[in-house]
């Protein structure tokens, strides 16, 4: 991959990891197949699956129950300047139901981003779906534009995930100043009680005060192992930040 390449794959990995909205873009089954775009919110699964929390009653979820193909487009825009340049990631793929049996850990992971959505699993017709990516599209702002490699948004769930749990545990037990120092490094935010939230193969994400902040490894990491090497590599670096 060249540096150009390499450079569009951290940032949309920035963006989609750091991001919970999204226009998603179904084909109409009311309208003859016409495109057609809703607001959503979503969180991502410890590999790059987006997951949606639908209403069976949402236009856009009788759109992909008829046809499964969809598109959510993630954006970042400024307040200022050229909104032209603003980064955004577009990620192709079938919007499928979760399955009843994978349903808890697919809620479990969604409500941990998106807790207030909790009120609506006390309402009938409300499903999980997740989008199964085939094709990433970067635009990082003028002449910044590709299609990104589509090894890693395609990679299946980790196996370390049904261990989860207890590996968050663990750091914010027993490692807490990795944490805290890392957020420091990246956010320039010294919280002491800052806690981590969720891993994912590109990185873990820290709660403090209120706030959710994701930060990256260097490269994805599908074991234990190599998750534990990341962090023991943070901590290395950023031990001039430790509170």
């Amino acid at each position: 991959m060249n540096s150009s390449k390499a450079q569009y794959e951290l940032d949309a990995v920035n963006l989609f990891r750091s991001s919970d909205t999204a226009v998603l873009s179904t084909l109409s089954k009311s309208s003859d197949n016409y495109p057609f775009g809703s607001f959503v919110t979503f969180a991502s699964n410890g590999n790059r699956e987006l997951i949606v929390y639908a209403s069976d009653i949402a236009e856009h979820t009788k759109n992909v129950l008829n046809d499964s193909r969809a598109c959510a487009t993630i954006f970042s825009v400024s307040h200022q300047g050229d909104k032209q340049t603003s980064a955004r990631l577009s990620l192709m793929g079938d919007l499928t139901r979760v399955d009843d049996n994978q349903a808890e850990s697919y809620q479990t992971r969604f409500l941990k981003f998106l807790p207030e959505s909790e009120r609506y699993s006390r309402m009938h017709g409300f499903n999980f779906y997740k989008l199964t990516i085939v094709k990433a599209r970067w635009i990082g702002g003028f002449g910044q534009i590709g299609w990104l490699d589509t090894t890693h948004w395609t990679a299946a769930t980790p196996p370390w995930q049904k261990n989860e749990s207890p590996m968050i545990e663990h750091m914010n037990e027993d490692h807490r100043n990795v944490l805290c120092s890392a957020l420091n490094a990246k956010f320039n935010i010294a919280d002491s009680k800052a806690e981590m939230l969720a891993l994912c193969t590109d990185g873990y994400y820290i709660m403090s005060a209120g706030n959710r902040y994701f930060i990256a490894f260097d490269e994805p990491c599908y074991s234990e192992s190599a998750i534990r090497a990341a962090l023991v590599q943070q901590a290395n670096a950023y031990r001039s930040f430790e509170l």
